[in-house]
C-alpha cells in the first residue's frame, strides 16, 4: 500500500507545484465563489501584472460593485494627479474695515480653502491650541487690541452642501459621517465622555464634551451596557443643526471618548477664536458667525483686503498617509473637492465625482460608467466601481514620481500592502503584492451582499489573496 500511495502523493505534489499563478488564483477563487456565504452575494477579483498591466486573472472584472473604502485609493491617486506633489491648503486670517489706534472697525475673518487637517491632533502644527495661539499672535502683531465687529469663519468655497448624496441617516451623526467643509475644524468631530450607571440598563450621564459645545443641545439617551459590551453609541444629527441625539449603549467597564460629527465646524471655530481673543483681553463687540449664516440673513461678508496671517497645511503626502492609514472620509472628500476646483470646476460633490470619472476616461480610457460614484470615500452604498477599473488605476500610479508616498500610505493587512473597505455586507481589498516567483502584482477584490459574519468572509478572502504571495 505504501508503494502505491507514495507515487500518487508525489504526482499530486507535482501538479500543485506545477500550477501557474493564474491557475492557483483561479482554483482558490472558485472555492471562495462556491462558499455558502456567497449564496446571495456577488464577488469580483482582478489581478494585473504590475509592470506590464496585463491581466493575470479577472472574474466579474467589468461588474460594478459597491467598493466601500477601497474607493479611497482611486481618490488619492486622482488627487495626487490633479493637485500635484507638495500641494498645501492655505487658511488666511484677514480683516475688513479700518484699523486705527489698535481698534479694528470691521470684521476679523478666517477664510478656509478646504484644509481637512485644520485643528487636527494628527500633526503637531495643526493642533487646535497651536493654531488658536498663532492667530492670536498674528492679531497682536497687527496691532489689534479691540474689535468693533464680528469674528467670521468663511466656509463658502465648497458651497453649502456638506454631505454627498447617498450617505445614510444612520452614518452622518457619527465621526465617520462628518461633513466635508471648506472651513474644517478638529476634523469636524466632537469628543463625548460618558459616566456609566451603576448597573446595566441604567441611563448614562454625559460628563463632558471636547470642545465645549455652545448653541447645540445634546440629548443623551445612551444606556449602560453589560461588561465587555463596548461602544455601541450612535449619534443622530443634521448638518448645521442645533440638536444631537445620542442613542445606543456604553459598556459599564468602558473608559473611552466617543467621537461624533460636528454640525457646523466653521461656527465652532469662530466661537473658539472669539473666546481665545476675549481671554487675551481683546474686546469684541460682535458675535461669532460664519459666511454661510450671514448669507442666510442677506448680509454678505465684506471684502477683506488686509491679510495678517497665511497658514499652510501639511503637504498632500502627509494628508494622504493618514487618509489611507485610518480611512478618513473627511480627508478624502476634501481632497476630491479641492482637486475638482484645481481642475477648473466647482467644489460641489457632483462636479468633484464627475471630475474624477472624466480624468480616468481621458487618461486611461476607462468608461465613466465603470466609476459611477456619489462620493470619494466610499461611504455611500450607491457607489459602483469595477475591480478592473480600480486595478488599472492602481497600476498607472506605479509610474508616477509620487508613487512611493502613495504606496507608503497603504495599511498592512494579512502581511499585504492594501487598502480595505467595509460597509454593510460589503468587504473589499485593493493593493500591491509580489508573488513567490517575484512577479509584481496589482489587485482589486470586492465582495457584495455576503451573508454571515464579516470576520469569516474576511478570512476566506485572505485565503484567496494568499495565492498572490
Amino acid at each position: 500500500m505504501k508503494s502505491f500511495f507514495l507515487p500518487l502523493l508525489l504526482l499530486v505534489s507535482q501538479i500543485i507545484v506545477g500550477q501557474t499563478l493564474e491557475e492557483k488564483i483561479s482554483d482558490a477563487y472558485l472555492l471562495f465563489e462556491r462558499d455558502s456565504q456567497l449564496q446571495y452575494g456577488l464577488s469580483s477579483l482582478t489581478v494585473l501584472h504590475a509592470e506590464t498591466g496585463d491581466v493575470i486573472f479577472s472574474k466579474n472584472g467589468s461588474t460594478g460593485l459597491a467598493p466601500a473604502s477601497t474607493l479611497k485609493t482611486i481618490t488619492s491617486i486622482t488627487a495626487y494627479s490633479l493637485l500635484k506633489p507638495g500641494y498645501k491648503w492655505e487658511t488666511s486670517l484677514r480683516y475688513s474695515g479700518t484699523l486705527t489706534g489698535g481698534v479694528l472697525k470691521g470684521d476679523l475673518i478666517i477664510k478656509g480653502s478646504g484644509d481637512p487637517s485644520l485643528g487636527s491632533d494628527r500633526y503637531n502644527e495643526t493642533k487646535s491650541t497651536a493654531l488658536l495661539a498663532r492667530w492670536l499672535e498674528a492679531a497682536k502683531k497687527a496691532g489689534i487690541n479691540k474689535i468693533e465687529g464680528n469674528i467670521i469663519a468663511d466656509d463658502l468655497l465648497f458651497g453649502t452642501q456638506t454631505l454627498p448624496d447617498g450617505w445614510i441617516w444612520g452614518d452622518i451623526g457619527n465621526y465617520y459621517g462628518a461633513g466635508s467643509t471648506a472651513m474644517t475644524w478638529r476634523e469636524n468631530e466632537i469628543g463625548v465622555n460618558f459616566t456609566p450607571g451603576s448597573r446595566s440598563g441604567m441611563l448614562t450621564s454625559l460628563r463632558s464634551t471636547d470642545p465645549q459645545v455652545s448653541g447645540v443641545r445634546i440629548v443623551n439617551e445612551v444606556i449602560t451596557g453589560s461588561p465587555g459590551s463596548g461602544d455601541k453609541v450612535y449619534a443622530y444629527s443634521a448638518p448645521f443643526g442645533d440638536i444631537i441625539y445620542l442613542r445606543g449603549s456604553y459598556g459599564i467597564d468602558l473608559k473611552k471618548e466617543i467621537k461624533i460629527s460636528m454640525p457646523d465646524p466653521a461656527l465652532f471655530l469662530a466661537q473658539e477664536l472669539r473666546s481665545q481673543f476675549s481671554k487675551a483681553g481683546i474686546a469684541i463687540s460682535g458675535t461669532a458667525t460664519t459666511a454661510r449664516k450671514m448669507g442666510l440673513d442677506q448680509m454678505p461678508v465684506k471684502a477683506a483686503a488686509t491679510i495678517i496671517d497665511r497658514y499652510q497645511s501639511p503637504d498632500i503626502s502627509r494628508i494622504v498617509y493618514w487618509l489611507n492609514q485610518k480611512s478618513l472620509n473627511l480627508y478624502t472628500e476634501n481632497l476630491l473637492r479641492s482637486a475638482s476646483i484645481v481642475d477648473g470646476n466647482t467644489g460641489s460633490f457632483d462636479d468633484a465625482t464627475k471630475t474624477l470619472a472624466s480624468y480616468w476616461d481621458k487618461k486611461l480610457g476607462i468608461d465613466k460608467n465603470a466609476i459611477s460614484i456619489l462620493d470619494g470615500s466610499g461611504l455611500s452604498p450607491e457607489n459602483r466601481v469595477t475591480t478592473l477599473a480600480m486595478a488599472k488605476i492602481l497600476h498607472s500610479a506605479r509610474s508616477e514620481a509620487w508613487f512611493p508616498q502613495f504606496y507608503e500610505s497603504l495599511p498592512l493587512y494579512n502581511n499585504m500592502k492594501m487598502k480595505s473597505g467595509s460597509i454593510r455586507r460589503v468587504l473589499g481589498y485593493t493593493g500591491y503584492q509580489k508573488s513567490s516567483d517575484g512577479t509584481p502584482l496589482v489587485f482589486s477584490f470586492i465582495t457584495n451582499n455576503y451573508n454571515g459574519g464579516a470576520s469569516a468572509i474576511r478570512q476566506k478572502m485572505f485565503r484567496v489573496l494568499d495565492t498572490l504571495k
